[in-house]
């Protein structure tokens, strides 16, 4: 499985991106999905979770300015995430994690997009 992430980019504050994540060759085996990001000097940080269910989680400091969503037609995890903050500047990766019956319950990361909010 491999998955790739895009749409992240240059944003001035207050402005919107939606990053996507491609899973090849399928999503609809994997019990969650959802990115990370990791800030320079810090570590990397959960921003949103989205289950095979539906179930959503976020991190507090996105709650209200970000939407995940997965649409399995297209094997593509979104996150929208509006009214961006300098402070949400990083490097998001997308992961994805099988049930325990499949791989052990491994989790897949997809290579990093770049966010960059100027102030």
């Amino acid at each position: 499985v491999q998955l790739q992430a895009s749409g992240g980019g240059l944003v001035q504050a207050g402005g919107s991106l939606r990053l996507s994540c491609a899973a090849s060759p399928t999503i609809s085996r994997f019990v969650a999905t959802g990115w990370f990001r990791q800030a320079p000097g810090k570590e990397r940080e959960l921003v949103a979770t989205i289950t095979n269910g539906g179930g959503t989680n976020y991190a507090d400091s996105v709650k209200g300015r970000s939407t995940i969503s997965r649409d399995d037609a297209k094997n593509t995890v979104y996150l929208e995430m509006n009214n961006l903050k300098p402070d949400d500047t990083g490097v998001y990766y997308c992961y994805a994690k099988y049930p325990l019956y499949l791989s052990n319950g491994r989790t897949v990361w997809g290579l990093g997009t770049q966010v960059t909010v100027s102030s």
